[in-house]
């Protein structure tokens, strides 16, 4: 048959007549059959050839004929073959050009040979289709231009013969097809927005070509859809919200008359809603919704934000009922993109910061017009640029408000989220999501706030789900954060200032002020690197100054950056207390909102004499819009005040700053003595010998005068108030001056000497000057005592029972004065051991003078409750050598349960000397005596009447006569360690002591 096309038979139109009918229907045969589609292909690739030349004179009958066969099967073919073959592009290129020879007749001809009105909705929906996945995954290649292009125009012609067909027979009520219609819509849009009619990416020479040649299909396919849209009248509520996103698509293209021709279909899709359904808020969530995803895919430009606003505000405007709600919309719309904008063109920048800014300034949005799926969705883009930063804080505070959205409850999920995958109701995701922002709160050493989260843990798993295991787990784990706060070191981050000014900054930046969060040991320098090298063009302020008029106009970018003290908000609980530095230093740095910058500055003439008299204080006070550390290492700065502090008034400042310090440090000495001594004995040499600043006599100097009070006689009140001050450090100074001498070694002592003369003197001025004031306290006895008031204290300690250690006796004459004193633990409030009494005695030295006559040994006391009942002392006795390794370590404690027998006594606490073991004795039976007491060198009647009758006949029953007074006591007994006895302190009997020969 290919002879018989290429013959010249074939040239007569009667003879190709019949010869055309003979051959469509074999072709036809053979597609249908999937059958020799290769010489098909040829075969009518060179009839539709020989049809186009113009020496075969009238071919309208001809092509009719082809068409009416062949045009179906074609489609078909085309629709089953692979589009990466050749023959697919054979056989496309045969249907491309059998609907190029179409003219209108063929096509409303052919259109009107389908039996039913289904028959015509079945083939409209099938090329159209056909046409959409042509246009998706094009046959020929790219650089094929010429091709494509004669198929885009061959698409866009046969088109709007089709869409007659639409507007005739589906548009009334009883035929109206919505699927063909939305098939019809979906493909003019994906016709539109092809890549290959994107005419802003071609070269200037090639876009004339095109448009000359073809003009601009984009325009011509978005009249066609506007036309379409607005003659579909009721039926346009059943296509709301569904093509929303597809009208957004085509509008956002770059071309302004699209933009203008196609935006007002926003316009009629919002007041059919609201003429229908009362509102337009199902068009206004996809709206929203497509908008993110299409801007964030590359769609849209500043262009487009102006031209919707533009022509929907004028659309709005002129409605009755649209005129309030409708341009809110316009609006929000506005900002929305202004936003999804910025967020675009930073999220492909190397500058995460910015990158967080802007998702920030998104889901902030989001949460605003309460769109929590698209807030949430944000909110894990944040978490995942924290975790490629390490900013495990920040990434726990971002989960934290995911989790704040659901609740404690077993209502399903609406959406699923793909990293919790397992999660089906509010409880597990909620309760997944903890466990996870505890890990992270745990890894950026804020375990305050996991403790928060663990303990809302435990009461779900305690009241509401009882599950005991998870129970004890996580309070194990909360346990370990406590731990943590008072045994684990952290450094305390510091604060930034940063400001961008000028016109060269984006928009979520320029002209703006932050506040910054430093990393750990991120100091200012550090800080300052960071930030610039983010910003190589940027020029840095060397004033602390705001900026004038001229750099904010400027077109270059400028950025300040100075360091802030962050200003603590003390929580309730801590007011009136004394708290442990270690757990108050966490909420000096955290959970802040207001900062401040001070610097100095002289008004009027200067005083060369005290320059305190004019020395006057510029102070800033920055507020921040959320509270740090959050969701961001930084929050731009809402409120500023500035202020000027006099120079009284910053002294008064001063010194209340200065007693808080020393308060604060008396009361941790008095809490952990072991602390080391040199930040005490520096604090307090720099109060009572200021040589460098001269201390509060510059105030004395310069504002206790007559000539200052003439001048400010409003300053009364004020001047009272900082000679109050002044009083009250004194208080303060001698409890630290107590402390120092108790707790500072031998080497130090003369150093607290001339301290301590410095200090008296200060004393006696103030007083005179400014009054006494009570005396400190600090609410809590001194846990440790120095060796030097261990040897040398006068006061009267009670004496009880209890294991002492000993020496031999050769060493128990002298003390080590390099060996530190031993620990003796107190008892703490709340504990089990209320209702325990502590007691101690010491031995008393050869030479310890204060040993024989202020001490009370009340003996009488001791042997009646001993002989008298022993079951609690045997207790007592077993708890102290079940723990002998105690006494080894120097710190002996003793409990003894009261009994009815024996009144309570107040604890004491003594500590022994290093060397000395227990030994303790007591007799199993009640009917046995106990040993006798040791002799003791002086008689002690302390506890005995007055009588003196008693007190002698007591004597001479109890203590032996004491032959020679002068003769030193025997030697104790040496201590050994017997492993047979499992390592416990044995006392082996003193060797006697040899009379020396005579000469």
């Amino acid at each position: 048959m290919l002879d018989i096309v290429h013959s010249d038979i074939f040239k007569l139109k009667d003879c190709r007549l019949i010869l055309l009918k003979m051959m469509t229907l074999h072709l036809k045969e053979l597609m249908e059959k999937d059958d020799e589609l290769d010489m098909c292909g040829k075969l009518l690739a060179d009839i539709l050839t020989l049809l186009r030349s113009s020496d075969v004179g009238q071919t309208k009958g001809d092509i009719q004929e082809v068409t009416s066969v062949l045009l179906r099967a074609v489609i078909r073919v085309v629709i089953k073959l692979d589009r990466r073959s050749q023959l697919a592009g054979n056989y496309v290129a045969c249907m491309i050009s059998m609907l190029r020879q179409m003219e209108e007749y063929h096509y409303d001809s052919y259109l009107s040979s389908f039996p039913t009105t289904l028959d015509l909705m079945d083939f409209l929906m099938e090329i159209f289709t056909m046409f959409q996945d042509l246009i998706s995954n094009n046959v020929y290649r790219k650089d094929w231009m010429t091709m494509i292009s004669l198929q885009n125009s061959t698409f866009m012609r046969s088109i709007k013969f089709f869409t007659k067909t639409l507007n005739k027979n589906f548009l009334d009520e009883a035929s109206f097809q919505d699927q063909v219609w939305s098939n019809f819509f979906y493909l003019g849009v994906a016709f539109l927005t092809q890549e290959s009619l994107q005419m802003e990416h071609f070269s200037h020479n090639k876009r004339q070509s095109m448009i000359k040649k073809y003009g601009d299909l984009r325009c011509e396919m978005g009249y066609e859809i506007r036309v379409m849209w607005f003659n579909l009248g009721p039926h346009k509520i059943k296509f709301i919200p569904g093509m929303v996103g597809p009208m957004l698509e085509m509008t956002l293209i770059p071309e302004p008359d699209l933009r203008k021709a196609t935006i007002p279909i926003f316009f009629d899709m919002m007041q059919c809603e609201l003429h229908s359904l009362g509102n337009f808020k199902m068009f206004e969530n996809e709206m929203i919704t497509k908008l993110d995803a299409l801007v964030e895919g590359g769609q849209g430009d500043q262009d487009y934000q102006t031209i919707f606003h533009e022509i929907m505000s004028e659309w709005c405007g002129k409605h009755q009922y649209l005129r309030t709600t409708g341009i809110e919309f316009v609006n929000l719309i506005k900002k929305l993109l202004g936003r999804l904008l910025d967020y675009r063109d930073i999220i492909r920048e190397e500058n995460r910061d910015n990158r967080m800014s802007c998702t920030v300034n998104l889901l902030n949005f989001y949460k605003e017009i309460n769109r929590i799926e698209m807030y949430v969705r944000y909110l894990y883009k944040l978490c995942d640029l924290h975790l490629q930063c390490d900013n495990y804080t920040e990434a726990a505070f971002t989960l934290l408000q995911h989790a704040r959205l659901l609740s404690w409850s077993d209502e399903l999920l609406t959406t699923r989220q793909p990293r919790y995958k397992d999660s089906q109701t509010h409880r597990e995701l909620k309760e997944a999501l903890y466990y996870d922002i505890v890990d992270l709160f745990q890894r950026g050493k804020m375990w305050e706030e996991g403790i928060k989260l663990c303990k809302e843990l435990a009461t779900q798993h305690e009241q509401e789900t009882f599950r005991y295991q998870q129970l004890s787990e996580i309070l194990f784990r909360q346990a370990e954060l406590y731990k943590n706060i008072t045994s684990t070191v952290r450094p305390e981050p510091e604060y930034f200032f940063v400001g961008y000014y000028g016109q060269g900054f984006p928009a979520f930046q320029r002209n703006r002020t932050f506040i910054y969060r430093g990393k750990e040991y991120e100091r200012l320098s550090d800080f300052t690197s960071r930030v610039l090298n983010m910003i190589p063009s940027a020029q840095r302020m060397n004033t602390t100054s705001p900026p004038g008029e001229d750099i904010l106009s400027s077109s270059s970018m400028y950025v300040q950056i100075y360091t802030v003290s962050p200003l603590m908000e003390e929580p309730l609980r801590f007011k009136g207390k004394s708290v442990d530095d270690q757990i108050v230093s966490f909420y000096k740095v955290n959970d802040v909102q207001r900062f401040q910058y001070s610097k100095p500055f002289r008004k009027g003439p200067k005083n060369k004499d005290n320059e305190f008299a004019s020395m006057w204080v510029e102070r800033y006070t920055f507020v921040t819009s959320y509270t740090l550390p959050g969701i961001l290492q930084w929050f731009e700065v809402e409120e500023t005040t500035r202020k000027e502090i006099s120079p009284l008034e910053n002294a008064i400042e001063t010194m209340e700053t200065a007693n808080a310090d020393l308060r604060r440090m008396v009361l941790q000495y008095h809490k952990s003595p072991e602390s080391p001594i040199n930040p005490l004995s520096m604090k307090l040499n720099g109060v009572v010998d200021p040589v460098v600043m001269g201390g509060f006599a510059n105030y004395e100097k310069a504002f206790f005068n007559d000539a200052y009070m003439s001048e400010n006689p409003n300053s009364q009140t004020m001047i009272a108030i900082l000679k109050d001050l002044i009083a009250a450090q004194i208080p303060l100074l001698e409890e630290g001056i107590r402390l120092h001498g108790e707790l500072a070694p031998s080497a130090l002592q003369p150093f607290h000497q001339n301290m301590v003369s410095c200090f008296q003197d200060l004393k006696a001025s103030v007083e005179k000057k400014y009054g006494v004031k009570p005396s400190f306290d600090a609410g809590r006895p001194l846990r440790r005592v120095s060796p030097q008031h261990r040897l040398t204290s006068k006061q009267p300690r009670p004496e009880s029972i209890l294991s002492i250690q000993s020496s031999t006796s050769d060493q128990s004459a002298r003390i080590d004065s390099n060996t530190p004193p031993p620990e003796v633990p107190s008892k703490k409030s709340g504990s089990r051991l209320s209702n325990a009494v502590f007691r101690s005695t010491s031995m008393a030295f050869p030479g310890d003078k204060s040993s024989g006559g202020n001490r009370r040994s009340k003996t009488s006391e001791w042997y009646t409750n001993f002989g008298g009942s022993t079951n609690s002392l045997d207790k007592s006795i077993t708890s102290v050598s079940s723990t002998g390794s105690n006494f080894r370590n120097g710190a002996v404690e003793l409990r003894e349960e009261l009994t009815p027998q024996r009144p309570p006594r107040p604890k004491s606490q003594v500590g022994m000397p290093a060397g000395m073991t227990p030994k303790l004795t007591a007799s199993p039976g009640k009917d046995k005596l106990p040993p006798p007491l040791p002799a003791k060198q002086f008689a002690d009647y302390g506890n005995l009447p007055n009588d003196p009758e008693v007190m002698r006949k007591h004597e001479k029953s109890r203590s032996p006569k004491i032959k020679n007074p002068d003769k030193p006591p025997p030697p104790l007994p040496v201590k050994r360690h017997d492993s047979n006895l499992g390592g416990k302190p044995t006392l082996l009997p003193p060797k006697k002591s040899r009379s020396p020969k005579s000469p």
